[in-house]
């Protein structure tokens, strides 16, 4: 693996790191395009400065604007400069902390180890305040500003149990640059991974599947023919690799039955009646595989496998394990009526939580186009400060201890995600709407800061309801769509995890 990729920091300085370890939070990713990381000293700051404590201590910003060139670095003496020129001017770091303890304050190596130890534990046992009349007296004694004193005392005692050791922070960071290499040039083999892995991270496996398609990577569906338990990679058409999706993604599907249904497989299964036999899964198991869609190698769409699955009885006998589908005679052919589009969907959540045929979102654009609700992707045309209104999934609520009680969301439509800031006042208009709401729509005013785009709520509705409409077909609710959704409607008839 190549050390200082420069693929992988341009990547990273686009927040593309969903699924990449410890930068695909919220606030990594708003983080990040500020950053721009180049190398891999940065992802070390980025690990260490992104976290609470440097976060109330004040030290992200001025980290910002010196890196910027907003902000001209200064150092009150050479010895502090020594100490924190890497991170220009800014101390992120414990073995900072304690260096300037020394150099700037008079501690002893032992009273830096002590106040070291203090940093560790101030959330816990609160001892740091014990130092703070010896490290401000210490430094003023030593010509330094007595305010200066004063706020480094404070971006010290921020640390508390949050402050990284630069050791720690490096360890991060490496994982970070490794992951996101991966992600940069393997990434069927990096989504693939991470399905194999859930739970785990900011992200469903709903959305790791959508990023991995963004990148170019061909994914198929669940199939009793082809899938193993976990995800795996198979050649594509193109000379690299597709993600097959495995049976550990259909909701109540056992690992003991796919390793029966493997087990048994051998050349593949012709038809519903040889896998019921071969396998000796249970009616209910096979009805699970049917509900899922994962009968298309047999030529059976979902309605067509739950209907023949459905006449089997709940064990094969054995004079029909020997017999041959001839021998058994041609069952009477039933012509079944298409599922709409929005039904497949919807059963596509229900049984994987993912659809590969179409985002929810997309079925229902023209209605949230009649709302004058515009995608997510669109966000990046609107000018700063303009009012603007955007609709989706919502994906991730988030109420950081350090963000004073405002609530961050994450929408998701079939172009992207949308960015949401709720402040407190809103949030208390708007509570139920924001912690109940599978399908929300905003307005608000859209702020940015270069690549970084949010959308401050002043006005929220759930629109979960509107799910319900993909049942009813793309012409049923076409014809709805110039209907408005009331402030408080009734839930949608479908479970929030259904749709992450």
């Amino acid at each position: 693996m190549p050390s200082e990729d420069p693929a992988v920091y341009e990547m990273l300085s686009r927040a593309d790191s969903i699924g990449v370890f410890q930068v695909e939070s919220r606030a990594q990713m708003s983080f990040l395009p500020r950053m721009k990381p180049r190398n891999f000293y940065d992802l070390v700051i980025e690990v260490a400065i992104v976290r609470p404590g440097p976060i109330q201590g004040g030290m992200v910003h001025p980290y910002l604007r010196r890196r910027n060139g907003e902000e001209t670095v200064a150092y009150p003496s050479d010895e502090l400069r020594q100490v924190l020129e890497k991170t220009l001017g800014v101390p992120l770091f414990q073995e900072q902390a304690m260096r300037i303890s020394i150099v700037a304050a008079g501690f002893t190596p032992a009273e830096a180890d002590q106040l070291r130890r203090a940093m560790a534990t101030f959330r816990r046992v609160g001892l740091i305040h014990k130092f703070r009349a010896k490290m401000i007296e210490g430094m003023a004694a030593r010509g330094y500003a007595r305010d200066f004193a004063e706020r480094c005392f404070r971006q010290i005692e921020g640390f508390g149990e949050y402050g990284f050791p630069e050791s720690h922070a490096a360890s991060f960071a490496l994982l970070v640059y490794v992951s996101a290499w991966l992600k940069r040039h393997h990434p069927a083999a990096f989504a693939c991974a991470l399905l194999n892995s859930q739970p785990m991270g900011f992200y469903a496996p709903a959305q790791i599947v959508r990023d991995a398609r963004e990148h170019g990577v061909e994914t198929r569906p669940v199939d009793v023919n082809h899938s193993r338990f976990d995800c795996t990679l198979e050649p594509d058409a193109k000379g690299g690799l597709a993600l097959r999706l495995g049976f550990r993604q259909i909701k109540g599907f056992a690992e003991k039955d796919a390793g029966s249904l493997l087990a048994a497989r051998g050349n593949g299964y012709p038809d519903a009646g040889a896998l019921w036999r071969k396998s000796g899964l249970s009616p209910a198991a096979l009805e699970t595989l049917a509900r899922a869609d994962a009968m298309g190698s047999m030529g059976l769409k979902r309605r067509e496998a739950l209907w023949a699955v459905r006449g089997l009885p709940n064990a094969p006998l054995p004079l029909f394990a020997a017999m041959g589908a001839e021998e058994r005679g041609a069952e009477t052919q039933v012509i079944l009526p298409e599922m709409p589009l929005g039904a497949e969907v919807i059963e596509d959540y229900a049984a994987l939580h993912l659809s590969l045929k179409c985002h929810p979102v997309a079925l229902l654009r023209d209605a949230f186009e009649e709302d004058g609700a515009v995608p997510a992707a669109r966000l990046a045309e609107i000018p700063h400060g303009s009012r603007t209104k955007t609709a989706g999934l919502v994906l991730v609520r988030q109420r950081p201890g350090s963000a004073k009680g405002v609530i961050f969301m994450t929408l998701e439509d079939e172009t992207g995600v949308a960015n949401v800031i709720v402040w407190p006042k809103t949030y208390e208009r708007f509570r139920r709407i924001v912690l109940a709401s599978r399908l929300l729509m905003v307005s608000g005013t859209l702020q940015r800061e270069g690549l970084v785009i949010h959308v401050v709520a002043e006005n929220l509705i759930d629109c979960s309801e509107r799910l319900a409409w993909l049942m009813e077909g793309h012409e049923a609710h076409a014809a709805r769509a110039g209907e408005r959704t009331s402030v408080h409607p009734q839930p949608a008839r479908f479970p929030s995890r259904d749709f992450h």
